[in-house]
């Protein structure tokens, strides 16, 4: 059983101190995420991976203060069930696989699930479609997570530039990331003048201010969130790719739905603080 974030995700807005976390079924109380941190590269390393699943990645985000829908590991149909009874519905059930990146293209994602019989077979559906479209795929187990507001999806992302360091990005999120292709970039750290630069200069930036009816995303709290995400970046010096995707954004809140985390292969210096 991998390492994943069992079931508390503080508040964050001052960064979590304390989590309760699973190192393969067996819960601890953890005071210092940095404590988590290294878990979560040893437990990778022993996978032969450097990729964190999802489950991974967004306790690693949530511990460092970064806003994550709730999700959990289930590896099993009745564990699957009983994650959903504690997270209350409606849920979406996603495959959790180190060799399926595109989830929805083979099936693997179900959304607006309702109740507990509902999960049951969306999690035998998922199962099914997966040994059908790619049978040889490792799987992990499934996300149980809390269906997110609806919002305007963008994709906040990160990558080591050979000669710059850590370079953030940010664009309009879940199926236009491909299509448009519209997306800015700076080199972290990041200031909120480069944020709400960041911001504005996308092409699809009036999206973000509401169009046709469509509600505006606040974006002092987008800006924020590229904030903290700047020094989130700072902070794990370990992390060469980064991809939130989407990223939920409405009046209110700014949510990651989706994360995925690489690790550089050779073990990092930690940057404390």
């Amino acid at each position: 059983m991998p390492f994943y974030h069992k079931c508390f995700f503080g508040d964050n807005k001052g960064g979590l101190k304390q989590a309760e976390l699973c190192f393969g079924g067996r819960q601890s109380k953890i005071c210092d995420y940095m404590v988590a941190r290294t878990e979560l590269r040893r437990q990778a390393g022993n996978r032969g991976q450097f990729q964190l699943t999802e489950v991974e990645a967004k306790s690693l985000l949530a511990a460092g203060g970064i806003r994550v829908v709730e999700t959990r590991l289930a590896t099993s149909r009745s564990e699957a069930i009983a994650c959903g009874k504690q997270l209350g519905f409606p849920l979406v059930l996603k495959v959790v696989s180190p060799d399926i990146v595109h989830k929805s293209d083979v099936g693997a994602v179900r959304l607006s699930i309702n109740s507990a019989a509902h999960l049951g077979r969306a999690y035998t559906g998922i199962m099914a479609a997966v040994r059908e479209r790619q049978p040889g795929a490792r799987i992990t187990g499934v996300a149980v997570q809390k269906m997110a507001s609806p919002g305007i999806e963008v994709i906040i992302g990160m990558f080591r530039d050979p000669q710059f360091g850590p370079v953030l990005m940010f664009g309009l999120g879940g199926v236009w990331t491909e299509v448009l292709e519209d997306v800015s970039f700076r080199v972290v750290p990041v200031g909120r003048r480069d944020a709400r630069e960041m911001v504005a200069e996308i092409r699809g930036y009036p999206m973000l201010q509401g169009r046709r009816g469509q509600e505006a995303a606040n974006l002092e709290v987008l800006e924020q969130f590229l904030l903290d995400i700047s020094r989130f970046i700072e902070k794990h010096r370990e992390i060469r790719e980064m991809d939130l995707n989407p990223v939920l954004l409405n009046r209110d809140e700014a949510v990651a739905v989706d994360a995925r985390i690489v690790l550089e292969r050779a073990p990092v210096p930690m940057k404390s603080g």
